[in-house]
């Protein structure tokens, strides 16, 4: 059985091919956007894509060594956290967590820092190069303050092609095939492709120099 399938005419307004639009579907996450893509919207929009040392930071939302976003318990109090896979897994998504395929934004709970759809649903860019042994690179030298990512991309398994870091896992990941819905797991895609369950989100850089005022 094939897994992925080319779609020629697919793209962001089309994600399941020419036939198909985005009619209906403007609280869902936009896909089918490369990371070039993503980078020019986030110029656009005044933002720029997150590192991924930053997307790891925001996701853990203050808290350290928990499995997931929200805790150590896939499902706490037998509530669904988040939109994955559930079923046999290519074949069949069951859609327990009441969504088969993408989801519109916001329909679980944020993590601690505000953020929805830091796991699951869709795949998110990261502005950061692949290299498998970047952050064994930095432990080794000491404490790394801020990484921004490596110079140049290697995967070992596909050596010729250039990659961008993604994170978050999407509606495809499971425990039968990767949980990258975990804190701390990392993706990987060639940096000029894009695909339907792959998006991105910006962040914004505070303006330098601007201090929060309190009101009363």
């Amino acid at each position: 059985m094939n897994w992925w399938a080319y779609k020629q005419g697919a793209d962001w307004k089309h994600p399941l091919g020419p036939e198909s639009n985005i009619s209906g579907k403007a609280d869902f996450p936009v896909v089918h956007v490369c990371w070039e893509d993503a980078v020019a919207y986030a110029k656009w929009a005044g933002k720029r894509l997150p590192t991924e040392a930053e997307w790891e930071f925001a996701s853990r939302s203050g808290e350290t060594g928990n499995l997931y976003t929200w805790g150590n318990l896939l499902k706490p109090d037998d509530k669904w956290m988040a939109n994955i896979f559930e079923g046999q897994f290519p074949y069949n998504d069951v859609g327990s967590d009441g969504f088969k395929g993408a989801a519109p934004v916001k329909k679980f709970p944020p993590n601690g820092y505000g953020l929805y759809d830091i796991a699951g649903n869709v795949w998110e860019w990261c502005s950061d190069w692949y290299r498998p042994n970047y952050y064994k690179t930095l432990s080794d030298k000491g404490l790394a303050k801020n990484p921004q990512g490596p110079k140049d991309s290697f995967d070992p398994a596909e050596p010729g092609q250039p990659k961008k870091i993604q994170r978050g896992g999407s509606y495809l990941c499971t425990d039968q095939y990767c949980t990258r819905y975990m804190v701390g797991t990392r993706g990987k895609g060639e940096w000029r492709s894009a695909t339907n369950h792959l998006g991105f989100r910006c962040v914004k850089d505070l303006q330098k120099g601007a201090k929060a005022i309190a009101s009363k």
